[in-house]
């Protein structure tokens, strides 16, 4: 018999066999687990549909990466079609057109991470010091309403405003001064493309960092202020240290989706400046496979960018932990 079953004597006088130390706790484990089960079945329910168009629209669709080491033909399809290895990567790597718009894309994302990012982070500030609820509540809606409008009506309404002959141009030209070129030119359009975004998605993005600012400890701005401490230096030891988890958290998302630059955004307003300045990875992606049926070469610059945004995220999160941050998920 195995020591860890030998019998044991009772204060009976019965001989009982011993259990595994395990086997209680892995039991415990099981009924935790049951009872967790059917406490929460009902949010499982109600996440399930979500899990399910995650699953049908994220996580099986990347099995179509595939593609980037193939010769795909659509009519073929992933049976028929000759593998090429990584001749797609060769190709992708000796286009002039793929190092363009890397480089344009590289160039949005600094200025949106420079200019955009910090944006609704102050403007969350700002909503949080207006003592007047009725005013605040105003703002917030004006600032929030760009979010729910679509590309289409804020390029169109830009084009009205900033366009060749929208209201600006016109006031120029009517007081006799020369009219400017914002809409079309090649110099200014990233800076355009990163004030359009702020413009929509500035309002919005505030919302997660006013919910930071509100969970934090009322009796902390109470002390700072009897200590003597000004409307600044209570932002920089109270306000600041206590949204510094979620600015570091929303900074290593937004560095996860940087080479995500507004597909819809630029497509709208590509043929106005021209490839050279709006071509970015996902207009290359769109224009080699979709229209001209370089499905490999496509596919293969859609997954580099994919993983150089999983190497973006991870070396992100892993200095966040370096600097006593939570990150994105636990070690």
């Amino acid at each position: 018999m195995a020591l860890d079953q030998a019998p044991a004597t009772t204060r009976t006088g019965r001989r009982t066999a011993r259990r595994s130390p395990g086997a209680p706790q892995q039991q415990k484990r099981h009924v935790a687990f049951l009872t967790r089960l059917r406490r929460d079945y009902p949010l499982l329910v109600m996440v399930a549909p979500a899990v399910v168009v995650l699953l049908l629209f994220t996580y099986i669709p990347l099995l179509g990466n595939v593609i980037a080491f193939m010769d795909y033909v659509p009519f073929l399809g992933f049976r028929d079609s000759e593998w090429v290895g990584l001749d797609n990567f060769s190709t992708l790597f000796s286009d002039g057109a793929f190092w363009n718009a890397l480089w344009n894309t590289l160039q949005i994302t600094a200025l949106q991470l420079l200019l955009f990012f910090p944006v609704p982070i102050a403007l969350a500030v700002f909503l949080h010091s207006v003592l007047r609820s009725s005013v605040k509540r105003f703002v917030q809606s004006v600032v929030y309403l760009p979010h729910f409008l679509s590309w289409v009506i804020i390029v169109a309404l830009f084009q009205q405003m900033f366009g060749g002959a929208g209201v600006l141009n016109r006031f120029l030209i009517t007081h006799g001064v020369t009219p400017l070129d914002i809409m079309s030119n090649p110099d200014t359009f990233k800076l355009l493309l990163t004030f359009q975004g702020v413009w929509k998605d500035a309002g919005w993005g505030t919302i997660i960092f006013l919910a930071a600012i509100a969970a934090i400890d009322i009796h902390q701005y109470e002390a700072a202020t009897i200590d003597g401490a000004g409307a600044t230096r209570r932002f920089w030891h109270v306000t600041l240290p206590g949204m510094r988890p979620i600015i570091v958290l929303m900074l290593i998302l937004r560095l996860g989706d940087s080479l995500t630059v507004g597909f819809e955004q630029v497509l709208l307003q590509r043929d106005a400046v021209g490839p050279g300045a709006a071509e970015v990875l996902d207009t290359y992606v769109y224009f080699n496979g979709v229209v001209d049926g370089s499905w490999g070469t496509a596919t293969a610059a859609g997954l580099l960018k994919g993983i150089v945004s999983l190497v973006l995220v991870l070396v992100a999160n892993s200095l966040a932990h370096k600097l006593g941050e939570e990150g994105v998920y636990q070690r």
